[in-house]
């Protein structure tokens, strides 16, 4: 408690009179904002401390739907450790609706009552924690705009228990409380009565809250209905490409961001003689030709189906099916250039004999594919196809950030258990189709709910014994669902789909058949029922409810997670993370910034762990894995692709292909490409620069190659220049390490021999040289000089995310980094056995959590304190007065500078968290003892390191947890 008052003490003076007063920030004064830039919210604030505080109270005049629905998988999960909270809200105005009434209801952990206050338009959240309480208050409702998006105000301050402050808004809150009433289904069942009576009023609040998908003007006329903004700057790409005389575009659109639309708008501009679209399912015929018959208007003579019995082939403007267009007689009722403007449809099955035999047979003047998954499993070059001419290409966080789909709040919850044990992908049938399991369903998706006024949804399951026998055990429970398989005709999928869009069905439970080709804008909730067996299925499926339809805000996405070792798919597949390393992985599961809008990623507890668990024992970097990358962006390209393009296509991390293989080289002739080849001293050297440089961590030595590749020597004083312009440090402790990785004097000898055991680059009379093997090389052998390029170049652009800094906060770094880049004369890694101090330098390296078989005498209990302190061991046997604790306890005193890095476990492997400089708190310096294996007691000393900035509280929970 003492430290907490320190703590507070300092961080209000730091807040409120001198902002350079102390170093101790952790409870500092905050504005809240929903800044896009920056990728902050109100909401990340509103998470953090929910996710630790003991209970909390909120004030809110508004709530809606969405904006409960941001909070439930917290809320759950408070829920399952005993942790309740009150809510105190109001009908002012009428903006509340009933059904966000009847959502507050669900959440078991939260009182909530209602003020009749006239006026009442309170707006504060208090959150209470073991030694203080925080304090949120400003402009922001409980609704997802004010929470994210809209320009919001909000103050965030930290008290003690009995500070006035908190003790004045506590009171305050008790005082309406006290004279509130209690939410009930039945007060809600009045309130509705009156609430239907205002709905012209909340008509026009309401298209505040959801901008319309095309600005449709009065006239009812095909030519004012308007792109929007992106499709503009699409068709813009589209033409651009006809400029260029490409005669094939290929279109690379999310599901529900209007491809039909786009595609449409494309052809009202060309004004074709005569055009072809072709779909692959009767079932989506109709709606694309009724989508274009809006955009191009016309008489109904003009438009013509060709698929099944119908045979409208002499109209401008034919639909047609590629089962019925493809076959050999059907096709010859056609000229060849019958049609000057040909449109496929899900273009990513174009690899079918029977999509082939039509492709070669017409020969329009410009054909266009569209599709939102052109990565295919089946190795086919969709690209190719279309002479890699990508006209247009906008993926799922994109189209969010334009606002082009629906909202959606994804939520992977837990599955259920039996013997003990999650469901697994080898789970028997009669194991997914219990009581106790259908119970858990309908659980979960009646706690996260949906948006509209009755439930559409969509159940994936994963196998056909278990669609037929859920939805027979769902009607039995009361509602109204169907299963539909593979097995059923157009027809049947045609009425049923019917059936859930007029409100007679509330689900349909299916496999596979819904993946793609079926467009249901109504859909509210979709239900994940199967392992994510690949990313691509996962947002075809996640797709299925993102169209924009004005009886939903939202789509609810509730994924259920078993003991699946694919779960590492689902944050690959959200994010669209394609890097197959597991650091990258793990942040996106941390940070889900990556969503916009008021879209919003949750897991519970228990299916975090099992997507971490998935991480950490998933085999990313297997050949089979990596080819598969390697395939896709050769595809792509259409040419062998360097480390280079791998960054620029956001795909593979180039330093996971070279961990592979040592060098790009080797990689390449790995999955069987024909390459030149070069020698083995080139080899090395290129092995050398690919493990030690490619990351990226610092620049200095790959400007000083680049400047050497290019003009072979060159004066120090000319390198320091170029170094000064760059803004890279340039003192000569710096100049010295970087001289020692390129004449590979820093490395161990083991090292030296692997990279040629020759200095790359030397000094003489104050002239940096490079060796004269590797400058013939360079000039004589253009395989190796490009892929030397190739690595440099991709260094450049991996250490944007470093800057100028020495160590860069939240990034990775191992032991080796460390000794590198606090310029060591040489790799010490091996035995820095925890901590060293070395050149007024102290790395401490720390694994938070321990496996249980590490020995007692090792098994140091470093924790953090709070975000800002760490509880720091030292090796055992030793004592305040040892030399090397000596030295860092009077760190400061003697200007060595301490760096603390951290990682959660060792599944992370070698790399740690860099979390920033840190300061012994000398007050704090205790001597210690500890028992070995042997039961011997043996010395240790502790004391509490301060940070320089608090850690970040999504890293801070992360490891921690």
């Amino acid at each position: 408690m003492d430290n907490f008052i320190s703590s507070l003490k300092d961080s209000l003076h730091n807040g409120f009179i001198d902002h350079t007063y102390s170093n101790q920030k952790n409870f500092n004064p905050q504005l809240l904002v929903n800044n896009h830039q920056e990728n902050t919210t109100v909401l990340q604030s509103l998470l953090e401390e929910l996710e630790v505080c003991q209970s909390f109270i909120f004030s809110v005049a508004f709530i809606t739907e969405s904006g409960l629905a941001t909070l439930k998988t917290v809320l759950y999960d408070l829920a399952q450790r005993g942790i309740k909270g009150r809510i105190l809200t109001s009908t002012f105005l009428q903006f509340n609706s009933p059904k966000a009434f009847r959502e507050l209801l669900k959440i078991p952990n939260v009182d909530v009552k209602l003020t009749d206050l006239p006026g009442f338009h309170a707006k504060g959240y208090i959150f209470h924690h073991e030694t203080h309480h925080t304090l949120v208050i400003g402009s922001s409702n409980l609704t997802a705009q004010a929470l994210q998006v809209n320009y919001e105000w909000n103050v965030k301050l930290t008290s003690h228990q009995d500070g006035e402050i908190i003790k004045h808004f506590s009171n305050q809150f008790d005082d309406v409380w006290a004279k509130a009433f209690p939410l009930t289904e039945e007060w809600i069942e009045k309130y509705a009565v009156a609430y239907e009576d205002s709905k012209e009023k909340r008509a026009v609040e309401k298209v505040i809250e959801l901008p319309a998908d095309y600005r449709i003007n009065t006239i009812q006329d095909a030519l004012s209905i308007e792109p929007n903004k992106m499709q503009e700057a699409a068709l813009a790409q589209i033409q651009a490409v006809r400029d260029a005389g490409h005669n094939k575009g290929l279109i690379i659109s999310a599901t529900g961001t209007g491809k039909t639309f786009l595609s449409a708008f494309d052809v009202r501009s060309v004004q074709p003689e005569r055009m072809l679209f072709i779909v692959h399912r009767e079932q989506i015929l109709q709606k694309a030709m009724s989508d274009y018959k809006k955009i191009l208007g016309g008489q109904d003579e003009q438009f013509g189906i060709f698929s099944g019995s119908s045979r409208e082939i002499d109209r401008k403007y034919v639909f047609a099916t590629i089962q019925t267009l493809s076959k050999k007689d059907n096709l010859d009722l056609f000229e060849r250039e019958a049609f000057d403007y040909v449109l496929i449809d899900e273009v990513h099955k174009a690899g079918a004999k029977s999509y082939q035999r039509v492709i070669d047979y017409f020969e329009p003047t410009f054909m266009l594919g569209m599709t939102a998954t052109p990565e295919r499993m089946d190795d086919f070059n969709i690209y190719e196809l279309f002479d890699y001419n990508i006209a247009y290409e906008i993926r799922l966080q994109e189209a969010l950030e334009e606002d082009m789909l629906s909202p959606f709040h994804y939520y992977g919850v837990t599955d259920i258990e039996y013997n003990g044990e999650l469901i697994s992908e080898t789970a028997i049938l009669a194991h997914l189709v219990t009581d106790e399991r259908i119970n858990h369903i309908i659980e979960k998706v009646n706690y996260y709910g949906y948006s509209g006024e009755s439930v559409k949804g969509l159940i994936f399951c994963s196998r056909k014994e278990e669609t037929h026998q859920l939805a027979n055990a769902l009607n039995e429970r009361g509602y109204r669902t169907c299963a539909l398989t593979g097995d059923d005709s157009q027809e049947v999928r045609i009425s049923r789909v019917e059936q859930l869009e007029n409100g007679e069905l509330d689900y349909i439970l299916t496999v596979d058949i819904f993946n793609e080709g079926i467009d249901i804008p109504s859909i509210n909730q979709v239900v994940m029922l199967r392992q994510t067996s690949s990313s691509i299925i996962f947002i075809q499926q996640l797709g299925r409810g993102l169209r924009k339809h004005n009886s939903k805000e939202y789509v609810t996405i509730i994924d259920f997670i078993g003991n699946y070792k694919n779960n590492y798919l689902i944050p690959v597949a959200l994010s669209g993370e394609s890097s197959q390393n597991k650091d990258a992985i793990r942040r996106r599961m941390k940070n889900t910034d990556y969503i916009k809008g008021i879209s919003t990623v949750n897991f519970e507890e228990i299916a975090k762990k099992q997507i971490y668990k998935s991480i950490s024992d998933s085999k990313l970097t297997a050949m089979r894995i990596l080819k598969d990358a390697y395939t896709a962006l050769r595809n792509r390209l259409g040419r062998v692709p360097y480390l280079h393009d791998f960054i620029l296509n956001h795909s593979i991390d180039p330093e996971v292909l070279v961990k592979s293989k040592d060098n790009y080289h080797l990689f390449l002739t790995a999955v069987k490409e024909e390459v030149p080849a070069i020698s083995d001293y080139e080899n090395r050297v290129l092995t050398m620069v690919s493990q030690e440089l490619l990351n990226g961590k610092r620049l200095h030595e790959i400007v000083l190659l680049e400047m050497l590749s290019e003009h072979a020597e060159i004066s120090y004083e000319e390198y320091r220049r170029t170094l000064a312009d760059r803004e890279l440090s340039y003192d000569d402790k710096t100049l010295a390490s970087v001289l020692r990785i390129v004449d590979l004097s820093f490395f161990s000898q083991t090292n030296r021999r692997k990279y040629g055991d020759w200095p790359l680059v030397f000094v003489e009379n104050h002239t940096l040289k490079l060796r004269q093997e590797l400058k013939e090389s360079i000039t004589n052998n253009d395989t190796f000089a490009y892929l030397l390029k190739d690595v440099l170049a991709t260094s450049k652009e991996k250490n944007k995310r470093y800057g100028n800094n020495i160590l860069t906060r939240y990034e990775k770094y191992t032991r080796k980094d460390a000794c590198r880049l606090l310029n060591w004369d040489s790799d010490e890694s091996s035995t820095i056995y925890g901590y060293k101090t070395k050149h007024q330098t102290c790395p401490i390296f720390v694994t938070y959590h321990k496996d249980e078989d590490v020995e007692s005498s090792v098994a140091y209990d470093d924790t953090f304190l709070n975000e800002q302190t760490f509880k720091w061991y030292t090796r055992s046997k030793r004592t305040v007065a040892s030399k090397e604790v000596a030295e860092i306890i009077d760190a400061d005193q003697n200007d060595i500078d301490v760096h603390l890095f951290v990682k959660k476990d060792d599944d992370e492997g070698i790399g740690f968290y860099y979390l920033g400089q840190v300061h012994p708190d000398k007050q704090t310096v205790q001597q210690e003892e500890m028992r070995n294996g042997e039961d011997k007691v043996i010395p240790v000393v502790t004391m509490n390191m301060v940070l320089e900035e608090p850690v970040d509280k999504k890293i801070y929970r992360y490891i921690v947890e």
